[in-house]
């Protein structure tokens, strides 16, 4: 697994939710807050006004995505002056993958809404480095990937056939790892400062994250992602902390631990397994470990955390 991989695999927490709607002009609707989730849009035909919850509106274009990490609330509407509609529900609690038609009679714009349900307590800290809405513009020949990706998906929720549900589910995680990726690599190419985009542009520092990721059961040192990222012991951990924001042992116990959180969440391994898998001698070590980080024992998680909704 690499760092952007790993980003998707623990972010999410139950199924997502995704609807394809066909407005009518005149329409407009305001989307609450969600916290704890992630969600985006994507036109698919027509075109329409986001609405931010501050700042200008921003006019929207087929193929345009717009991405909001946190969850914020936001309006969609066929003209920044058009009253903005409550929901009548909530499209990620109420609705699966559905296809609906609102507004009036007017011209058609078609819209992909899809979101995330999110565990705080796996989120990976490049996802607290993203602005509030992130808006990619459909450009010819800029990210073929992505658009194939939104192709692909618009095609399943329009026409939907046996396997659909996990097919729209593999594709959003697909087009979140696009969405994703198209950012982190349009801020690396200028990014001078600090932060995610910074550290995974970096290549040494990249380096040394993609090594983490791909076996964090392995007995790293300073001395040996050091060398992994081709510079000295001191160089590199100033590097790493200054661009990650936590010194690489303090990451990678981070993500040591949180991995275990997923495998206790998604698998039914012991737990002297998870402890194994995750680079930890002895169960005990592993289980002081991981209630530091998680305040919790790993089998109270397990029992606690992990139950599933009554």
């Amino acid at each position: 697994m690499d760092v952007l991989s790993d980003v998707i695999a623990i972010m999410r927490t139950g199924r997502p939710r995704s609807a394809r709607v066909s407005w009518r002009a005149p329409w407009g609707q305001r989307f609450p807050a969600e916290p704890g989730s992630a969600t985006f849009q994507v036109v698919m035909r027509g075109s329409c006004w986001f609405l931010p919850p501050e700042g200008d509106p921003v006019a929207l274009s087929v193929g345009d995505v717009v991405f909001l990490p946190g969850g914020d609330g936001y309006g969609l509407a066929d003209s920044p002056t058009t009253p903005l509609a409550e929901p009548v529900c909530d499209p990620y609690r109420d609705m699966g993958v559905i296809n609906t038609t609102l507004g009036g009679a007017g011209a058609e714009t078609v819209t992909l809404c899809c979101g995330y349900r999110l565990d705080p307590a796996r989120s990976h800290p490049s996802l607290r480095s993203l602005p509030d809405v992130i808006h990619l513009p459909a450009r010819l020949g800029r990210h073929p990937e992505l658009r194939a990706a939104v192709d692909l998906l618009a095609r399943e929720i329009e026409t939907p056939s046996l396997g659909a549900d996990t097919v729209v589910s593999s594709l959003l995680d697909i087009l979140q790892l696009y969405i994703l990726r198209a950012w982190f690599e349009a801020e690396g190419a200028h990014c001078t400062g600090r932060g995610w985009a910074a550290a995974l542009a970096d290549p040494a520092v990249g380096a040394a994250l993609d090594a983490i990721h791909r076996d964090p059961a392995r007995p790293w040192t300073v001395q040996s992602l050091g060398e992994r990222a081709g510079l000295s012991r001191a160089a590199f951990s100033r590097r790493f902390t200054d661009l990650v924001g936590r010194p690489p042992l303090t990451y990678l116990t981070w993500w040591r631990l949180s991995t275990a959180a997923r495998l206790l969440q998604e698998t039914d391994v012991s737990v002297a397994e998870v402890a194994r898998r995750v680079g930890y001698g002895s169960e005990f070590a592993f289980g002081n470990a991981f209630k530091r980080e998680h305040g919790i024992s790993p089998g109270r998680y397990r029992r606690v955390v992990c139950a599933p909704a009554s």
